[in-house]
């Protein structure tokens, strides 16, 4: 006796066919979450400045290719904090962790 052509057909129809699509499906969140999620941006500001304070305590220890990815890192940092472009490349020319912790200061006096 032959199998039948098409044994997993009835699959086709039990599945739903979206499941390949590129769309993902959306994410209910508890009321909980929605708190949680909502006090993250409310205080994105804050997070990442206390992230460049981090980064300039890392571009005094660090050594080598570390210290070049801080230094990259710290670039986003400062160009999500909005810095002007002109201060971030002084800051990179300069090279001194010093002149980053001075920002940090600056940027906390006025949040």
């Amino acid at each position: 006796m032959l199998p039948p052509r098409f044994p997993f057909a009835f699959l086709l129809f039990t599945f739903d066919l979206n499941i390949m699509s590129d769309q993902k499906p959306k994410r209910e969140f508890t009321a909980n979450q929605q708190k949680i999620i909502k006090r993250y941006y409310d205080n994105i500001d804050t997070i990442a400045l206390q992230r460049l304070a981090e980064l300039a305590g890392e571009l005094y220890l660090t050594e080598g290719k570390k210290k070049q990815k801080a230094w990259a890192s710290a670039v986003k940092a400062m160009e999500n904090l909005k810095v002007p472009k002109s201060r971030i490349d002084h800051l990179l020319k300069e090279q001194k962790p010093a002149l980053v912790a001075e920002l940090v200061k600056e940027l906390q006096a006025k949040g």
